[in-house]
């Protein structure tokens, strides 16, 4: 018997195609999200799982173009150490990538890890308070920003420390992520990178009980 706790097929359907659907999102519109939205996408982040209720997050919102191209001047300091680890064809295919939308973005966040009082669940683990806690509450954003029509793009190329440093982060403050928000030109039907030809999606590694 189904649980009366279970959603409706078309419940289902929706949450999935939310999923599936998702990609790292390079190209926006400039039209702004209107604040109803980001706060219903603020809402689905803070809702959230935490280690020990720790709820160890912070946001930076970064809407002025000064400061937007000043992380993109990081960016292009960090892309060009990046860019010498790769040889011959493979650093002709990263040329051609375009690896972030930080000057189309009207919208940027910057999402950070901060220190927490002692707490249960993470004394053994800590790792969880940025993975099982700020990582799954960006999870939960990116999920619900799609639903919205919303693109969000993960910048990676990037110093977290110089990023904290100019966004004034106080001490133990750790920048876990920095997001691209906005509505997007086009949904690609398929992830960047794969279309790029930079790398094709692999089987899933899945084993019972133990390794091999």
């Amino acid at each position: 018997m189904a649980s009366s706790w279970a959603f409706s097929k078309a419940e289902r359907e929706a949450v999935y195609r939310a999923l599936l659907t998702r990609r790292d999102i390079r190209h926006f519109r400039p039209d702004p999200i209107p604040e109803e939205v980001l706060e219903r996408l603020y809402q689905a982040f803070h809702a959230a799982p935490s280690v020990g209720l720790t709820q160890p997050w912070a946001l930076v919102e970064i809407r002025e173009r000064a400061t937007k191209e000043r992380v993109f001047a990081l960016h292009q300091k960090a892309r060009a150490r990046e860019r010498v680890l790769f040889q011959g064809k493979a650093q002709q295919v990263y040329d051609r990538l375009r690896l972030e939308g930080l000057l189309e973005a009207p919208l940027h966040l910057a999402v950070f890890q901060r220190p927490v009082a002692r707490s249960l669940g993470h004394h053994t683990m800590p790792e969880t308070l940025a993975y099982y806690s700020v990582v799954l509450a960006v999870g939960n954003l990116w999920t619900a920003a799609r639903a919205e029509g919303i693109g969000v793009g993960w910048v990676s190329i990037l110093d977290p420390e110089a990023v904290a440093r100019l966004l004034g982060a106080p001490p133990g403050y750790r920048l876990l992520a920095y997001l691209c928000l906005g509505y997007p030109r086009a949904w690609p039907d398929e992830p960047l990178l794969e279309r790029a030809g930079w790398r094709r999606r692999e089987p899933l590694l899945r084993y019972r009980e133990r390794f091999p």
